[in-house]
Order: C-alpha cells, then sequence, then structure tokens
C-alpha cells in the first residue's frame, strides 16, 4: 500500500462490536463506527476484523457528503497491536467515485475510538 500526501483526517467511534467464531478457531471482530472525515462529511461503517493481536480487516463504508451526495466505499486493510488495548491500521478505501484513498490510523479498543490520517493512494 503506498501512500501519497495527506489530504485529511477522520475520527470514528465505535457504535456496537460483534463477536463472530472465526477460521480455524479464530474469532472475527465486526465493528460497527461512525464519525467524520475530511471531504466526506458525515461516514458510517463495518468493519471486520480476523485475527488476535495483528490481522487483516475488510470494511464497508458510507458517506453522507456536506452538499446532500452519498458516496459508498470497500476497503481491505491490515491491523497490528502497537500497545495495550491499542491497534494501528493501513487500509485502501476504493470509494464509488472512482478515487483510491490510503489511510493509517489507531484503534484504541478500550475507548472505542478509531483515528487517523487520510492520504492519496499512489
Amino acid at each position: 500500500m503506498a501512500k501519497g500526501k495527506e489530504v485529511g483526517r477522520f475520527a470514528h467511534k465505535w457504535t456496537s462490536i460483534t463477536l463472530l467464531p472465526g477460521p480455524a478457531g479464530s474469532t472475527l471482530t465486526q465493528a460497527n463506527v461512525e464519525g467524520t472525515a475530511t471531504g466526506y462529511g458525515t461516514v458510517h461503517g463495518t468493519a471486520t476484523f480476523v485475527g488476535g493481536k495483528s490481522g487483516t480487516y475488510s470494511a464497508n463504508w458510507a458517506a453522507f457528503l456536506d452538499n446532500g451526495d452519498q458516496l459508498s466505499g470497500t476497503s481491505n486493510g491490515s491491523y497490528e497491536s502497537v500497545g495495550k488495548h491499542v491497534w494501528a491500521t493501513k487500509e485502501i478505501v476504493n470509494v464509488s467515485d472512482g478515487t483510491r484513498v490510503y489511510s493509517e490510523g489507531k484503534i484504541d479498543l478500550a475507548k472505542h475510538s478509531w483515528i487517523g490520517e487520510l492520504f492519496d493512494s499512489e
């Protein structure tokens, strides 16, 4: 995943978490989030994490822009534990308008927050 110039930030709160049985005895963590993202207004998403302290995830997104338009997106990424109850995330988001955005973030599991930066994807 290559990143270009920083284009904004995002801040999400986890609104619910569902734990499901995963492959090879693992647990899938499915999180519903909502918040904001620069250039995308209000954002809602569902991310599914595979693994324990590190692994991969995929997500589906809906963005409600300030001008009344709506965009959707899908993403794939990876995460790893970087401290007590903190995961670092990296992902590529394929937006319905044809753009691709790279993001890097931090999930604070205890505070139910996911914040980070958005970059042009190269």
